[in-house]
């Protein structure tokens, strides 16, 4: 099972890094997995909770870095360390058939922290929008989905090392922000999930 599982995997993982390229790809990709692209959202997205919603904005920025920062820290340095995957630019079995368009890492490869993380930031404004504004959590799933596609896209990561990252980004995320709704004052646009008659 698990064999087929990881050939699965090396198949997806060619796929996408060799047979689904194109120049276009070639040249996104690695502008959107790199994180200081995205400096200006962060600072537009702390700038608009601590202008719209004051001491309550600052909580929120709070929560944010902690729920983040908790799922860099299981995918980094607990299970990184403790399944030792080595990441695809570094395996022997694919060296020559491997398309890398940015510096490989020495690190482990699963889970992946930028899929992890990512995640976590997307599933905890999720849940503090608590089923409203379905585009914007559409949007939100889309750039967390496109940020860690790119990682094996650039080859950095097997398939599966984002689809765990993901998840778990996601259980935290959600938790996170499932625990500051509960927990703290209610906000002004977060709602109860029950439909509104």
């Amino acid at each position: 099972m698990l064999e087929w599982l990881l050939y699965l995997d090396y198949r997806l993982f060619t796929l996408i890094n060799s047979h689904w390229s194109n120049s276009f790809f070639d040249f996104i990709c690695p502008l959107i997995r790199n994180k200081y692209i995205w400096l200006p959202l962060y600072v537009f997205l702390f700038s608009f909770f601590i202008i719209n919603f004051k001491r309550k904005g600052w909580l929120i920025i709070v929560f944010i870095i902690v729920t983040v920062t908790c799922a860099d820290q299981i995918s980094s340095h607990v299970l990184k360390p403790a399944v030792k995957r080595i990441r695809p630019c570094n395996q022997e079995i694919l060296a020559g058939n491997i398309r890398m368009l940015v510096n490989c890492s020495n690190s482990y490869s699963f889970p992946s922290s930028h899929a992890s993380n990512h995640f976590a930031a997307a599933l905890f404004l999720i849940a503090l929008l608590a089923g409203r504004r379905k585009w914007l959590s559409v949007l939100l799933v889309l750039w967390a989905f496109a940020i860690s596609y790119s990682q094996v896209y650039v080859g950095l990561h097997f398939p599966l090392d984002i689809i765990a990252g993901g998840l778990i980004g996601s259980l935290i995320g959600w938790a996170g922000g499932s625990f500051f709704l509960k927990y703290s004052e209610q906000i002004p646009f977060a709602v109860s999930n029950k439909k509104q008659q």
